[in-house]
């Protein structure tokens, strides 16, 4: 079954119709220029409802040197777990689907996983590229809107981590709209180095 889901040879007919590769600069800089308004705007959009019910003092950082402490390990940790995870899910899907071998690596503008040896089919493509958005999303959005109610601290930290994840997610959206807009037909094949995607269609 896995088999269905990939080519380990590009097959015959098929032509490379557009590549993408976040080391550029010109991509990575957009891309993580992307990825901080997007983290603005959800720190805005957090900090609204507080600002709103009168929460949003100083009283925020008024806490016991102990409890500082505890706050900012738990963020530091939730950043550095959360960006292995999302790689993680990537190679996950991939492994599920393909049962190849990854990669992993991280360069100046991503973390990054991908399959570089196989061209995988449109439908393996989305699911595996769309995985972490999807997973994380589910994850971290009810916790942050749990934790508003809990601690305004802590509250403000998973948002920012929620926005650090959508906006962190840029460059796969912007690879599953290439998928779901552009390279529509079932046929597409990708090539997944992590850093690099390569899009192939069958000539007519």
């Amino acid at each position: 079954m896995r088999e269905k889901n990939f080519e380990k040879e590009l097959p015959e007919g098929y032509k490379q119709a557009m590549y993408i590769n976040a080391k550029q600069a010109k991509f990575g800089i957009i891309f993580n220029v992307i990825a901080l308004l997007v983290l603005v705007a959800v720190m805005v959009v957090a900090i609204i409802p507080l600002y709103q019910s009168g929460r949003f003092t100083l009283d925020i950082l008024r806490i016991e040197l102990l409890n500082y402490l505890i706050a900012m390990l738990v963020f530091v940790v939730a950043i550095l777990s959360y960006i292995v995870l999302h790689e993680l899910v990537h190679g996950l899907a991939y492994k599920i689907l393909t049962g190849e071998k990854l990669t992993f690596g991280i360069s100046w503008s991503c973390a990054f996983c991908g399959v570089p040896h196989i061209y995988t089919y449109r439908k393996t493509a989305v699911i595996s590229v769309s995985a972490p958005l999807v997973i994380f999303t589910l994850i971290l959005t009810p916790i942050t809107v749990l934790l508003y109610f809990v601690s305004p601290l802590y509250y403000l930290m998973f948002a920012f981590i929620l926005g650090l994840h959508l906006g962190g997610c840029s460059g796969d959206i912007y690879v599953l709209l290439l998928l779901c807009i552009k390279f529509r037909k079932k046929n597409v094949l990708m090539r997944d180095t992590g850093p690099e995607q390569f899009f192939y269609v069958k000539e007519d």
